[in-house]
Protein backbone atom coordinates (compact mmCIF):
# COMPACT_ATOMS: atom_id res chain seq x y z
CA UNK A 1 0.00 0.00 0.00
CA UNK A 2 1.52 3.31 -1.13
CA UNK A 3 0.88 6.46 0.87
CA UNK A 4 1.39 9.94 -0.46
CA UNK A 5 2.90 12.74 1.59
CA UNK A 6 -0.46 14.24 2.47
CA UNK A 7 -1.77 10.94 3.85
CA UNK A 8 1.47 10.35 5.77
CA UNK A 9 1.23 13.75 7.44
CA UNK A 10 -2.35 13.12 8.49
CA UNK A 11 -1.36 9.72 9.90
CA UNK A 12 1.49 11.22 11.94
CA UNK A 13 -0.74 13.95 13.32
CA UNK A 14 -3.35 11.36 14.32
CA UNK A 15 -0.78 9.22 16.13
CA UNK A 16 0.66 12.21 17.97
CA UNK A 17 -2.84 13.23 19.01
CA UNK A 18 -3.52 9.75 20.40
CA UNK A 19 -0.23 9.77 22.32
CA UNK A 20 -0.97 13.21 23.71
CA UNK A 21 -4.42 12.16 24.85
CA UNK A 22 -3.03 9.02 26.50
CA UNK A 23 -0.27 11.02 28.22
CA UNK A 24 -2.77 13.50 29.64
CA UNK A 25 -4.97 10.69 30.92
CA UNK A 26 -2.05 8.74 32.44
CA UNK A 27 -0.50 11.85 34.00
CA UNK A 28 -3.70 12.97 35.69
CA UNK A 29 -4.33 9.42 36.90
CA UNK A 30 -0.80 9.16 38.33
CA UNK A 31 -1.10 12.48 40.17
CA UNK A 32 -4.43 11.49 41.69
CA UNK A 33 -3.04 8.18 42.93
CA UNK A 34 0.02 9.93 44.37
CA UNK A 35 -2.20 12.02 46.62
CA UNK A 36 -3.59 8.87 48.21
CA UNK A 37 -0.16 7.45 49.18
CA UNK A 38 1.02 7.90 52.77
CA UNK A 39 4.75 7.54 52.17
CA UNK A 40 6.48 10.69 51.04
CA UNK A 41 9.00 9.12 48.65
CA UNK A 42 6.43 6.97 46.88
CA UNK A 43 4.05 9.92 46.65
CA UNK A 44 6.81 12.12 45.24
CA UNK A 45 7.89 9.52 42.67
CA UNK A 46 4.32 9.03 41.53
CA UNK A 47 3.81 12.80 41.28
CA UNK A 48 6.99 13.16 39.19
CA UNK A 49 5.79 10.44 36.81
CA UNK A 50 2.44 12.16 36.43
CA UNK A 51 3.93 15.56 35.67
CA UNK A 52 6.33 14.00 33.19
CA UNK A 53 3.44 12.41 31.35
CA UNK A 54 1.66 15.76 31.18
CA UNK A 55 4.81 17.47 29.93
CA UNK A 56 5.27 14.83 27.19
CA UNK A 57 1.64 15.28 26.19
CA UNK A 58 2.20 19.00 25.71
CA UNK A 59 5.24 18.22 23.54
CA UNK A 60 3.19 15.77 21.46
CA UNK A 61 0.51 18.42 20.92
CA UNK A 62 3.06 21.02 19.83
CA UNK A 63 4.76 18.56 17.46
CA UNK A 64 1.38 17.56 16.00
CA UNK A 65 0.49 21.19 15.29
CA UNK A 66 3.86 21.90 13.69
CA UNK A 67 3.64 18.73 11.61
CA UNK A 68 0.20 19.62 10.32
CA UNK A 69 1.29 23.15 9.44
CA UNK A 70 4.81 22.79 8.04
CA UNK A 71 5.57 19.12 7.36
CA UNK A 72 3.85 18.84 3.99
CA UNK A 73 5.41 21.96 2.34
CA UNK A 74 8.86 20.97 3.62
CA UNK A 75 8.44 17.40 2.41
CA UNK A 76 7.55 18.59 -1.09
CA UNK A 77 10.84 20.47 -1.27
CA UNK A 78 12.91 17.34 -0.70
CA UNK A 79 10.50 14.81 -2.16
CA UNK A 80 8.88 16.45 -5.19
CA UNK A 81 5.50 15.02 -6.11
CA UNK A 82 5.89 12.06 -8.38
CA UNK A 83 2.64 11.68 -10.14
CA UNK A 84 2.34 8.86 -12.58
CA UNK A 85 0.89 10.37 -15.71
CA UNK A 86 1.59 7.00 -17.29
CA UNK A 87 -1.62 5.83 -15.66
CA UNK A 88 -3.42 8.27 -17.85
CA UNK A 89 -2.36 6.09 -20.73
CA UNK A 90 -5.79 4.60 -20.23
CA UNK A 91 -6.91 7.59 -22.23
CA UNK A 92 -4.80 6.36 -25.11
CA UNK A 93 -6.57 3.05 -24.73
CA UNK A 94 -9.71 4.72 -25.99
CA UNK A 95 -8.64 4.00 -29.59
CA UNK A 96 -9.42 0.38 -28.73
CA UNK A 97 -13.04 1.44 -29.01
CA UNK A 98 -12.51 2.31 -32.65
CA UNK A 99 -10.45 -0.84 -33.13
CA UNK A 100 -13.21 -3.03 -31.78
CA UNK A 101 -15.46 -3.58 -34.81
CA UNK A 102 -16.71 -6.52 -32.77
CA UNK A 103 -19.46 -4.19 -31.65
CA UNK A 104 -20.99 -4.63 -35.07
CA UNK A 105 -20.69 -8.38 -34.70
CA UNK A 106 -22.19 -8.49 -31.25
CA UNK A 107 -25.06 -6.03 -30.91
CA UNK A 108 -25.21 -7.07 -27.25
CA UNK A 109 -22.14 -4.85 -26.71
CA UNK A 110 -24.13 -1.73 -27.49
CA UNK A 111 -25.76 -1.56 -24.04
CA UNK A 112 -22.34 -1.71 -22.34
CA UNK A 113 -21.80 1.69 -20.70
CA UNK A 114 -18.04 1.32 -21.02
CA UNK A 115 -18.16 2.66 -24.56
CA UNK A 116 -20.37 5.59 -23.59
CA UNK A 117 -18.26 6.40 -20.55
CA UNK A 118 -14.98 6.81 -22.38
CA UNK A 119 -15.95 10.01 -24.24
CA UNK A 120 -16.33 11.74 -20.86
CA UNK A 121 -12.59 11.27 -20.38
CA UNK A 122 -12.11 13.77 -23.21
CA UNK A 123 -9.64 11.43 -24.98
CA UNK A 124 -6.27 13.01 -25.65
CA UNK A 125 -6.87 16.36 -23.91
CA UNK A 126 -5.71 19.24 -26.06
CA UNK A 127 -5.57 23.02 -25.95
CA UNK A 128 -8.35 24.59 -28.07
CA UNK A 129 -7.27 26.96 -30.82
CA UNK A 130 -9.13 29.74 -29.01
CA UNK A 131 -6.70 29.41 -26.09
CA UNK A 132 -3.65 28.57 -28.17
CA UNK A 133 -3.99 31.85 -30.08
CA UNK A 134 -3.54 33.70 -26.76
CA UNK A 135 -0.11 32.21 -26.03
CA UNK A 136 2.48 34.91 -25.32
CA UNK A 137 5.53 33.00 -24.06
CA UNK A 138 8.40 32.03 -26.32
CA UNK A 139 10.12 29.97 -23.59
CA UNK A 140 10.34 26.26 -24.32
CA UNK A 141 8.65 24.34 -21.47
CA UNK A 142 10.41 21.49 -19.72
CA UNK A 143 8.85 18.21 -20.89
CA UNK A 144 9.88 16.62 -17.57
CA UNK A 145 7.66 18.97 -15.54
CA UNK A 146 5.26 17.06 -13.28
CA UNK A 147 2.02 18.01 -11.54
CA UNK A 148 0.15 16.25 -8.77
CA UNK A 149 -3.53 15.41 -8.84
CA UNK A 150 -5.92 18.31 -8.29
CA UNK A 151 -7.66 19.01 -4.97
CA UNK A 152 -10.80 21.16 -4.98
CA UNK A 153 -11.92 23.45 -2.17
CA UNK A 154 -13.77 26.71 -1.58
CA UNK A 155 -10.77 28.30 0.14
CA UNK A 156 -7.02 27.94 0.72
CA UNK A 157 -5.10 28.64 3.89
CA UNK A 158 -2.08 30.94 4.12
CA UNK A 159 0.17 28.08 2.93
CA UNK A 160 -2.03 27.57 -0.16
CA UNK A 161 -3.31 24.24 1.16
CA UNK A 162 -6.99 23.43 0.51
CA UNK A 163 -9.40 23.84 3.40
CA UNK A 164 -11.86 20.91 3.60
CA UNK A 165 -11.13 19.57 0.08
CA UNK A 166 -14.00 17.78 -1.61
CA UNK A 167 -15.22 16.57 -4.98
CA UNK A 168 -18.91 17.33 -4.35
CA UNK A 169 -20.20 20.87 -3.81
CA UNK A 170 -23.71 22.08 -3.11
CA UNK A 171 -25.21 25.18 -4.70
CA UNK A 172 -24.61 28.01 -4.17
CA UNK A 173 -21.01 27.03 -4.81
CA UNK A 174 -19.17 30.35 -4.90
CA UNK A 175 -15.38 30.36 -5.31
CA UNK A 176 -13.59 27.08 -6.17
CA UNK A 177 -9.83 26.49 -6.14
CA UNK A 178 -8.06 23.67 -8.01
CA UNK A 179 -4.86 23.22 -5.97
CA UNK A 180 -1.83 21.21 -7.07
CA UNK A 181 1.87 20.71 -6.43
CA UNK A 182 4.47 20.85 -9.19
CA UNK A 183 8.15 20.33 -9.89
CA UNK A 184 10.69 20.91 -12.67
CA UNK A 185 8.78 23.84 -14.12
CA UNK A 186 10.53 26.39 -16.36
CA UNK A 187 9.84 30.02 -15.38
CA UNK A 188 8.29 31.93 -18.27
CA UNK A 189 6.87 28.83 -19.98
CA UNK A 190 3.25 29.05 -21.10
CA UNK A 191 0.77 27.19 -18.89
CA UNK A 192 -3.01 26.92 -19.14
CA UNK A 193 -5.94 25.78 -17.00
CA UNK A 194 -9.15 24.75 -18.76
CA UNK A 195 -12.47 24.38 -16.89
CA UNK A 196 -15.04 22.19 -18.60
CA UNK A 197 -18.69 21.66 -17.81
CA UNK A 198 -19.25 18.33 -19.49
CA UNK A 199 -17.65 18.92 -22.90
CA UNK A 200 -18.24 22.68 -22.90
CA UNK A 201 -15.32 25.00 -22.10
CA UNK A 202 -16.75 27.45 -19.57
CA UNK A 203 -13.57 29.12 -18.28
CA UNK A 204 -9.85 29.19 -19.00
CA UNK A 205 -6.68 31.02 -18.02
CA UNK A 206 -3.35 31.01 -19.83
CA UNK A 207 -0.19 33.00 -19.15
CA UNK A 208 3.59 32.66 -18.84
CA UNK A 209 4.57 30.77 -15.66
CA UNK A 210 5.55 33.30 -12.96
CA UNK A 211 6.26 30.81 -10.17
CA UNK A 212 9.31 28.80 -9.18
CA UNK A 213 10.56 25.45 -10.40
CA UNK A 214 8.69 23.56 -7.69
CA UNK A 215 6.09 24.17 -5.01
CA UNK A 216 2.34 24.66 -4.71
CA UNK A 217 0.02 26.34 -7.21
CA UNK A 218 -3.64 26.64 -8.03
CA UNK A 219 -6.22 27.72 -10.56
CA UNK A 220 -9.48 29.26 -9.42
CA UNK A 221 -12.86 30.28 -10.82
CA UNK A 222 -15.36 32.60 -9.16
CA UNK A 223 -18.25 33.17 -11.58
CA UNK A 224 -21.71 34.54 -10.87
CA UNK A 225 -23.62 32.08 -8.64
CA UNK A 226 -26.21 31.27 -11.30
CA UNK A 227 -23.46 30.00 -13.65
CA UNK A 228 -22.73 26.98 -11.42
CA UNK A 229 -25.01 24.51 -13.19
CA UNK A 230 -25.56 21.13 -11.60
CA UNK A 231 -23.39 18.43 -13.14
CA UNK A 232 -19.80 17.27 -13.51
CA UNK A 233 -16.89 19.64 -14.06
CA UNK A 234 -13.34 18.87 -15.14
CA UNK A 235 -10.18 20.99 -14.83
CA UNK A 236 -7.23 20.26 -17.15
CA UNK A 237 -3.72 21.64 -16.68
CA UNK A 238 -1.36 22.12 -19.65
CA UNK A 239 2.25 23.25 -19.94
CA UNK A 240 2.64 24.54 -23.44
CA UNK A 241 0.56 22.11 -25.47
CA UNK A 242 1.34 19.14 -23.22
CA UNK A 243 -1.35 17.86 -20.88
CA UNK A 244 -0.08 17.36 -17.33
CA UNK A 245 -2.97 16.57 -14.99
CA UNK A 246 -6.72 16.92 -14.55
CA UNK A 247 -9.37 16.50 -11.90
CA UNK A 248 -13.14 16.36 -11.60
CA UNK A 249 -15.76 17.54 -9.17
CA UNK A 250 -19.55 17.56 -9.08
CA UNK A 251 -21.99 20.38 -8.37
CA UNK A 252 -25.36 19.38 -6.93
CA UNK A 253 -28.55 21.36 -6.51
CA UNK A 254 -30.12 24.07 -8.59
CA UNK A 255 -28.16 27.31 -8.89
CA UNK A 256 -29.73 30.56 -7.70
CA UNK A 257 -31.57 32.40 -10.42
CA UNK A 258 -29.97 35.50 -11.85
CA UNK A 259 -31.57 38.81 -10.95
CA UNK A 260 -33.13 39.89 -14.25
CA UNK A 261 -34.13 43.27 -12.87
CA UNK A 262 -30.57 44.46 -13.26
CA UNK A 263 -30.33 43.83 -16.98
CA UNK A 264 -33.33 45.98 -18.04
CA UNK A 265 -31.79 48.97 -16.25
CA UNK A 266 -29.37 49.61 -19.09
CA UNK A 267 -32.37 49.94 -21.40
CA UNK A 268 -33.30 53.04 -19.45
CA UNK A 269 -30.20 54.63 -20.83
CA UNK A 270 -31.70 54.03 -24.22
CA UNK A 271 -33.83 57.10 -23.49
CA UNK A 272 -30.68 58.89 -24.40
CA UNK A 273 -31.29 57.72 -27.93
CA UNK A 274 -33.81 60.55 -28.10
CA UNK A 275 -30.73 62.60 -28.84
CA UNK A 276 -30.96 61.61 -32.51
CA UNK A 277 -33.50 64.43 -33.10
CA UNK A 278 -30.46 66.68 -33.50
CA UNK A 279 -29.76 64.51 -36.53
CA UNK A 280 -32.61 66.45 -38.11
CA UNK A 281 -29.97 69.05 -38.76
CA UNK A 282 -29.09 67.23 -41.94
CA UNK A 283 -32.20 68.90 -43.27
CA UNK A 284 -29.83 71.84 -43.62
CA UNK A 285 -28.65 70.00 -46.67
CA UNK A 286 -31.35 71.95 -48.40
CA UNK A 287 -28.58 74.46 -48.80
CA UNK A 288 -27.70 72.70 -52.00
CA UNK A 289 -30.86 74.37 -53.28
CA UNK A 290 -28.61 77.38 -53.58
CA UNK A 291 -26.92 75.53 -56.39
CA UNK A 292 -28.88 77.74 -58.72
CA UNK A 293 -25.41 79.16 -59.08
CA UNK A 294 -26.09 78.47 -62.75
CA UNK A 295 -27.54 82.04 -62.55
CA UNK A 296 -24.38 83.24 -64.27
CA UNK A 297 -25.93 81.74 -67.37
CA UNK A 298 -28.06 84.89 -67.46
CA UNK A 299 -24.96 86.73 -68.52
CA UNK A 300 -24.61 84.60 -71.63
CA UNK A 301 -27.43 86.29 -73.47
CA UNK A 302 -25.77 89.73 -73.04
CA UNK A 303 -22.96 89.01 -75.45
CA UNK A 304 -25.54 88.20 -78.11
CA UNK A 305 -27.00 91.63 -77.67
CA UNK A 306 -23.60 93.22 -78.16
CA UNK A 307 -23.11 91.27 -81.35
CA UNK A 308 -26.37 92.47 -82.77
CA UNK A 309 -25.23 96.08 -82.48
CA UNK A 310 -22.04 95.34 -84.34
CA UNK A 311 -23.79 94.61 -87.65
CA UNK A 312 -25.18 98.18 -87.68
CA UNK A 313 -21.79 99.39 -88.79
CA UNK A 314 -22.16 97.45 -91.99
CA UNK A 315 -24.10 100.41 -93.36
CA UNK A 316 -20.75 102.02 -94.28
CA UNK A 317 -20.79 100.33 -97.68
CA UNK A 318 -22.40 103.58 -98.87
CA UNK A 319 -18.87 104.71 -99.64
CA UNK A 320 -19.01 103.05 -103.09
CA UNK A 321 -20.56 106.35 -104.31
CA UNK A 322 -17.03 107.53 -104.71
CA UNK A 323 -16.90 105.49 -107.90
CA UNK A 324 -18.31 108.52 -109.75
CA UNK A 325 -14.74 109.78 -110.13
CA UNK A 326 -14.27 107.93 -113.43
CA UNK A 327 -16.46 110.50 -115.09
CA UNK A 328 -13.44 112.81 -115.18
CA UNK A 329 -11.85 110.71 -117.94
CA UNK A 330 -14.29 112.14 -120.50
CA UNK A 331 -12.26 115.41 -120.72
CA UNK A 332 -10.12 114.30 -123.72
Amino acid sequence: MKLDIHTAVITIVALLSVLAAYGIWAGIRSIRKARTLKFFRMRRDRMVVGWRMLFLSVIFIVVALLTQRFAEPIAYRYFPPTITPQHTSTITQTPTISVTPTITLTPSITPTPSVSDTPTITPTPHVPLLVEDLFLSTTTPNPAAVFSSLQFANALDEDFLPIDPSIVFQNPVGHIYAQFTYDKMTPGAQWSALWYYGTELVYYETSPWDGGTGGIGYSDWNPEPYLWLAGEYEVQIFVGLSWKTSGRFTVEGQPPTAAPSLTPSPTRTSTGTLAPPPTLRPTDTRMPSQTPSPRPTFFTPTPTRANTHAPTFTNTPITPSATHAPTITSAP
